[in-house]
């Protein structure tokens, strides 16, 4: 088991509600944040479990943030360097507002509403305040197929179906393709990963890949 795992199955304070296989995910991503000075933000604070267990993996550098829109949450959680907000992720106003407030995010977790409209939203306007270099990770994306949620196979108004749209936007640097123009997520997303129920973007500026050849022809 990662240190998350150990964590998590070791936890008898507050209560921590993730799927199994999210924790090797989040390794695989977050290991090269630990013990640095970063700022994260998760959104959906529940009991606070999750946000102290983010403090224990990335250290006393990290500042952790949590968002959520039930009140109820605002006292959760008492510990250095951790800071629960409330507030709407559907509230596009909000976001930005919150934007100006937060310092630059190096780790976005969407563990939200998980409605459509909850997630798309929260992408659009905060994924611009990750930092180069900074990750973007969206979960539970199983709702993209529960009517419940508002989702539902191909319906095209999920998060599922508009996310890859990014697929295309990755790359669009090589196509010489007035439907497919260059965007600022093409611009400066390095990676797209899928996984079940979960969706990670890496951010890195990247200049048009460039096509080298080296060697000599062998008669």
């Amino acid at each position: 088991m990662n240190d998350l795992e150990k964590y998590f199955y070791n936890n008898y304070g507050a209560i921590i509600y993730k799927w199994s296989h999210y924790f090797d995910i989040y390794d695989r991503h977050f290991s090269k944040f630990r013990g640095k000075d970063i700022t994260l933000l998760e959104i959906g604070v529940l009991e606070g479990g999750s946000l102290l267990m983010w403090k224990n993996y990335f250290g006393d550098k990290a500042k952790i943030y949590g968002l959520d829109i039930n009140p109820a949450c605002a006292n959760k959680v008492k510990a250095d360097n951790v800071e629960i907000i409330i507030g709407s992720q559907s509230d596009r106003n909000f976001l930005r507002l919150l934007a100006q407030k937060l310092p630059k995010i190096d780790i976005l977790i969407d563990d939200g509403g998980h409605l459509m409209n909850q997630q798309i939203i929260t992408f659009e306007e905060l994924f611009p305040h990750v930092v180069d270099g900074g990750v973007y990770l969206c979960e539970d994306l199983h709702t993209s197929y529960m009517k419940q949620w508002g989702g539902g196979y191909k319906n095209p108004d999920t998060f599922i179906e508009y996310s890859k749209n990014f697929i295309d936007q990755l790359n669009a640097y090589i196509p010489d393709n007035p439907d497919l123009p260059v965007t600022e997520f093409t611009r400066h997303v390095d990676s797209v990963h899928y996984y079940d129920s979960i969706l990670v973007i890496e951010k890195k500026l990247r200049e048009k890949p460039e096509d080298i050849v080296t060697g000599v022809h062998q008669d």
